[in-house]
């Protein structure tokens, strides 16, 4: 199949609950292997999760494009945490 033809990716917006108590945001196209590389493989991790870990993905959404999914990201970045925590408690268990 070629590069024209290729279906486009699913991208996700997620939330990571971090040992510290902090939340992390990030965007993906496949919510397993990135979890694994934030737990698991430092040369993958963010910076901000390597000293955070274990890590728990608390809340996801499926966006549109990439730029959706960096869009919502950023909403995300700001929002409260309460309102992060609200998030992440409609989403129990789903993941």
């Amino acid at each position: 199949m070629s590069a024209e033809h290729k279906p486009a990716s699913d991208w996700y917006v997620y939330l990571l609950h971090c040992a510290d108590g902090t939340y992390y945001t990030g965007i993906t196209t496949d919510l397993k292997r990135r979890l694994h590389e934030h737990n698991c493989d430092d040369k993958k991790a963010a910076k901000y999760t390597r000293a955070r870990r274990p890590l728990k993905m608390v809340y996801f959404e499926l966006c549109e494009s990439r730029s959706d999914a960096g869009s919502r990201e950023y909403e995300l970045r700001k929002l409260p945490k309460h309102e992060k925590v609200s998030l992440a408690n409609g989403m129990a268990d789903e993941f």
